[in-house]
């Protein structure tokens, strides 16, 4: 006599889940070590909980934002430096580090031979930024080496402050084709102009 489907089925269930129910024909027992051996072993599939010593991962340094704020107090510690204005009788200096010192002391001297000139004199610090632009622009196109700009000494200036002699050591610093400037020696204009070295195209 064939088992009863409800209770082959139940026999079944109670393979896969792996609990043993004692029954009372030995037919369905038949049918569930059949089951069993069909499928093989079942086993029940555990949730690992992670130890509750773990330690969090530690975070990643930020090294874009340490790098950032080492330019940052770079930056401030310029602008400290340089917060302060020149006097008309103060010398204004610059050399980029790949500047051999040597070409800079020859600067300071005078010992370049000055190849074009710009004379600011009367101009606005807008038409005196202008001027200095158009000025570079055709100093490279006619590759000079040495130029000089005159800013004079701004001694009727409002503040004290002379302004065309601040613009021009503040303009100059930025640009990436000087090399280096250095206020003229006393024969060449002194503290009211500046010997500039430009980098060759």
């Amino acid at each position: 006599m064939r088992p009863a489907p409800s209770r082959l089925i139940f026999a079944c269930v109670c393979a896969w889940t792996g609990y043993a129910v004692r029954m009372s024909h030995p037919e369905d027992e038949d049918d569930g070590a059949l089951f069993r051996a069909a499928i093989g072993a079942v086993k029940p599939i555990r949730e690992v909980a992670p130890p509750a010593n773990a330690k969090p991962r530690p975070k990643p340094r930020a090294r874009m934002a340490e790098r950032d704020d080492a330019e940052a107090l770079g930056e401030f510690a310029r602008l400290l430096r340089d917060s302060a204005p020149l006097e008309a009788g103060d010398t204004a200096s610059y050399r980029r580090e790949n500047l051999p010192s040597r070409l800079f002391q020859r600067l300071k001297r005078g010992q370049f031979s000055v190849q074009d000139e710009l004379d600011l004199h009367g101009a606005t610090a807008a038409q005196a930024e202008s001027l200095l632009r158009q000025f570079l622009l055709e100093a490279h196109a006619h590759e000079h080496g040495c130029v000089r700009i005159i800013h004079g000494k701004g001694l009727q200036s409002d503040n004290g402050a002379p302004v065309l002699k601040n613009l021009m050591d503040r303009l100059l610093r930025q640009r990436n084709d000087v090399l280096a400037f250095h206020s003229a020696p006393p024969t060449q204009g002194g503290t009211g102009a500046l010997l500039v070295l430009l980098a060759r195209r």
